[in-house]
């Protein structure tokens, strides 16, 4: 394969390379640090806040950029930022339209969250893993950057209702959830602010079409087909498929002195 000229390594989590919720198979770990040691700036970029990204990569790839919220937070060395928030009347808005449709939801902050979803919902068991956060009220969350509707009445009405507010709005409906984004907040989006503009990607979801759109190389894991028409190439879901793929990708060239 010819190097397509990129200097980063962007990687979804969940779905890519991350297939239970809580883990990076040993394979993939070992694969992506290869790339690093070949030059590679990483860039670990998911629908999960930072705070529940940090659990997942257990203490590995210290000096990776993390992207959560879907772009709306960032972390540089450790320093987490909220980049966008839902503003307070659109918040209002939305969360009258879930007392509407008797709606349960996830609703994070920079760091902390509430959540009025069931204690079994599949959902829950990823929240705070790590036991790094408080589990407050929305109104005292200082910013709220990312709206997970967990169950709703008529989930397609309340996804119609994030996307008149002006939000960014992913309805999984495969895992029967709304995902709703500060307006004009992406992956990519994100990425391109904190200067990484050529990249090679890896992703597997709705969430990932711009960011895999935007790359010189976009891989897609399994088979989501919102991405056929935004994917170089798709490997399976597959732990041992992903770290292959990973291993296939060229060293960075140097850019010539003088």
């Amino acid at each position: 394969m010819s190097n397509p000229g990129a200097r980063s390594l962007v990687f979804d989590l969940d779905g890519t390379i991350c297939f239970d919720g809580r883990t990076i198979d040993q394979r993939i770990r070992s694969a992506i640090q290869r790339r690093v040691d070949a030059g590679y700036r990483l860039v670990f970029a998911s629908a999960r806040p930072v705070r529940d990204m940090l659990p997942v990569l257990d203490g590995d790839f210290g000096t990776a950029t993390l992207i959560g919220g879907n772009g709306s937070l960032v972390s540089v060395g450790g320093d987490v930022r909220a980049r966008a928030f839902i503003d307070p009347t659109s918040l209002g808005s939305l969360l009258a339209a879930c007392g509407r449709w008797g709606a349960t939801y996830l609703v994070d902050g920079p760091w902390d969250y509430a959540y009025t979803g069931s204690p079994d919902h599949p959902l829950r068991a990823r929240i705070d893993q790590g036991l790094l956060a408080r589990q407050v009220e929305v109104a005292d969350l200082p910013e709220v950057v990312k709206f997970l509707v967990l169950t709703a009445e008529d989930m397609p009405a309340l996804a119609a209702a994030g996307r008149e507010l002006g939000l960014v709005v992913n309805h999984h409906l495969e895992e029967s959830i709304i995902d709703i984004s500060p307006a004009a907040t992406t992956k990519w989006e994100a990425l391109r602010a904190i200067g990484h503009t050529r990249y090679i990607a890896f992703g597997n979801d709705l969430n990932d079409i711009d960011l895999l759109r935007n790359a010189a190389r976009a891989i897609r894991v399994g088979a989501h087909p919102s991405l056929d028409h935004v994917a170089h190439l798709t490997v399976l879901a597959d732990p041992e498929a992903v770290a292959a793929e990973i291993d296939r990708l060229p060293a960075v060239i140097a850019d010539p002195v003088g």
